[in-house]
């Protein structure tokens, strides 16, 4: 049985500064330090006061955090790891207002941090090489009256942001199961080329496509795509194994998280929540293990100075 990875135990864990520090530098460098000047991996003890640990044989300084999301951080390490213990343990994230208020630090600061946590949860641009793929696109903002029929794109004075999602479904390989994965990407547009860029970019002819009816869509075959769809227009939503319900059921958990947690996305950063609600979706199977797997995301994520 799975021990659930609980606040107490996060506390318990992770209950000092140099914890959270020596944690960064175990999973930066778990097969030991190996010093440039020695030429060997040595002992490398922490420098009191600092970030900072040196060699025990020449006194040569590393620094974990260099290169990293913490890198000059005068923000403590245990609120970055509970702002990072948060947001894989709620379905629908957390606001930088609630971080504020349970920190006790500036708003600026608390949007910062999930500003870069959420740079480990963008994930490299996703490939499907087979199976079956449904695509869809969805809107984001713009009025809340009727949005499904009453706005138009391009027509009505306060425009949606689009995004569009990528599911691939379950598939048993080998005798193992495989996730569902899902790929998330905000476009400026609905068009044709738009779409077919999207499709051509990420999956693979040899795989299965299977979309709504939008007219976008309607040239796939040309491309060598297996193309299948549903007509929503018709009220037709499931047509055997044909049908595009759970990439839409992702936009319900997409949605009402951001609505009801986060209020307003603006479009600078929508892809940056659309990646995090992806990485969570993407992870899902590790349940308790989903707060380390972010953590190991630190030393793999390498932030490139300006």
């Amino acid at each position: 049985m799975i021990q659930k990875f609980t606040l107490k135990i996060f506390l318990q864990k992770y209950s000092t500064e140099n914890t959270c520090l020596d944690e960064i530098k175990n999973i930066r460098w778990p097969n030991g330090i190996t010093c440039p000047s020695c030429q060997k991996i040595t002992t490398f003890y922490k420098i009191n006061g600092r970030t900072a640990y040196s060699c025990g044989i020449c006194r040569y300084q590393v620094f974990p955090l260099a290169g990293t999301i913490f890198e000059k951080t005068t923000t403590p390490l245990q609120f970055w790891f509970y702002a990072m213990f948060q947001m894989t343990h709620t379905r629908s994230g957390i606001s930088a207002k609630q971080l504020e208020r349970e920190l006790g630090v500036t708003y600026k600061t608390a949007h910062r941090m999930f500003k870069q946590i959420r740079k480990l949860m963008a994930e490299p641009s996703t490939s499907f090489s087979d199976g079956t793929i449904e695509v869809d696109e969805t809107f984001m903002g713009g009025k809340g009256i009727n949005r499904a029929h009453k706005w138009r794109q391009g027509i009505e004075g306060k425009e949606k942001e689009i995004i569009l999602g990528m599911v691939k479904r379950n598939e048993s390989t080998k005798g193992k199961s495989e996730n569902k994965k899902i790929y998330l990407k905000h476009i400026p547009n609905t068009g044709k080329w738009t779409l077919l860029n999207q499709v051509q970019e990420h999956i693979n002819p040899k795989a299965k496509v299977i979309t709504d009816e939008w007219r976008g869509y309607t040239q796939l075959y040309k491309y060598g795509y297996e193309h299948l769809s549903v007509n929503h227009r018709a009220k037709q939503y499931v047509k055997g194994t044909i049908h595009t319900q759970n990439v839409e059921n992702f936009w319900s958990i997409l949605k009402r998280g951001v609505y009801g947690v986060y209020r307003i996305v603006s479009k600078k950063y929508l892809q940056t929540y659309a990646d995090e609600y992806a990485w969570r979706y993407n992870h899902r199977s590790l349940k308790e293990n989903m707060f380390d797997q972010l953590l190991r995301q630190v030393a793999e994520v390498r932030v490139l100075k300006a």
